[in-house]
């Protein structure tokens, strides 16, 4: 699709990747203020306003400007970081505790179950013209105003009586006052860069120049969501099993660098479409840290510790998207041409990324049932 709106908007490559990088930053904020929202008020407003807003988001990105869709994709961001991380607090209430690691993956499971569609599927219809692109937008908009209704309907209050909105600020000194949120929010930033800067913003272009045929890059860069759509619920159940946290996210660390290293430097060894789903496998770990961060922090300040994690990992996505871009820009410059190279060259960024969290991960505390006893 991004080819479709660079050539309706007239815009480089580089503005789309902008315009994509807004979404994490309004989701960054709505994420932090949907912790507070969720404490104090519950999941049945949060999440519903979070849906009507990404459905309005979706209408203005289809609007036939540059700054309609910027402001759309902001639209999208802020709707999306209240309805998700509802859908974190409403998952983990539902579970007993022992189990919070297959809740909070199998919640991530449902979203990249989305983002899979949306490129295994959405594309070739935009592709073959089934749909234009305007017209998707306008249609999610109002599948999504019926989702808002549903959210209405069957979401449980979990909040009784008057709000208390006196000590806002209180959920928030709790949980940043504790040094294991950071490095429980840092770990889970790092393991989310790869597929939301790499695949999301620039694996699109890092395919057809560098890799393979138009054809094929929707259902490649469809493999990573598809791997999150596995590995999320896998490998918070297996965590939860074996009552640890951090060998699966250590482990899966490691897989990542070898599979996103096959990926970028010898994309002719393996078969198509099976590193990138590997590399998606393994990256759904990050939702270990969202589970240990709740662990290391009080029960009643626990949306707001989700809230938290959800700020830090895509305001670090938000930024590192708009420096991907200066590097990419750059290295492009002085090589002449936008092609594999410059990408194996920016590619630095994700594998000293991933380097740093495993050295962080060795700092977190423990927190898996095995730990307590």
């Amino acid at each position: 699709m991004q080819a479709e709106i660079i050539d309706t908007l007239h815009i480089s490559k580089v503005e789309m990747a902008g315009i994509i990088g807004l979404y994490f930053y309004s989701y960054a904020f709505f994420a932090l203020v949907s912790g507070v929202m969720l404490d104090r008020i519950g999941p049945r407003f949060t999440a519903s306003l979070g849906i009507i807003l990404v459905a309005i988001g979706c209408v203005l990105f289809c609007s036939g400007t540059v700054i309609t869709a910027q402001f759309g994709r902001f639209l999208q961001g802020a709707g999306s970081g209240l309805a998700f991380t509802s859908a974190v607090f409403l998952a983990t209430r539902g579970f007993p505790k022992k189990w919070l690691a297959t809740a909070v993956g199998m919640t991530q499971c449902f979203g990249m179950l989305g983002g899979f569609m949306g490129q295994a599927v959405v594309s070739p219809i935009i592709k073959n013209q089934v749909l234009t692109w305007q017209m998707f937008w306008i249609v999610a908009a109002g599948i999504l105003v019926v989702v808002f209704f549903g959210s209405v309907l069957s979401t449980p209050r979990t909040r009784e009586g008057k709000i208390d909105w006196s000590g806002l600020s209180h959920p928030y000194i709790v949980v940043l006052k504790n040094p294991q949120s950071y490095i429980c929010a840092f770990i889970g930033a790092m393991m989310f860069l790869p597929t939301n800067v790499g695949n999301i913003a620039w694996g699109n272009q890092f395919l057809q120049d560098g890799l393979i045929a138009k054809d094929d890059i929707a259902l490649r860069l469809a493999m990573v969501p598809l791997g999150w759509v596995i590995g999320c619920p896998i490998l918070g159940y297996l965590s939860d099993v074996i009552g640890r946290r951090k060998p699966v996210v250590m482990g899966s660390l490691i897989a990542m660098g070898i599979t996103g290293g096959f990926i970028v430097y010898l994309p002719d060894v393996m078969p198509p479409f099976v590193m990138g789903l590997l590399f998606g496998i393994a990256s759904g770990a990050a939702m270990i840290p969202y589970t240990m961060i709740k662990e290391v922090n009080p029960d009643e300040v626990k949306g707001t510790a989700t809230g938290v994690i959800n700020f830090f990992v895509f305001v670090i996505s938000a930024i590192m998207t708009n420096m991907f871009n200066i590097l990419i820009d750059h290295l492009t410059k002085a090589e002449g041409q936008l092609n594999l190279k410059v990408f194996q060259t920016a590619d630095y960024v994700f594998v000293g990324g991933l380097i740093l969290a495993f050295i962080m991960t060795m700092f977190v505390r423990e927190t898996g049932s095995q730990a307590k006893k």
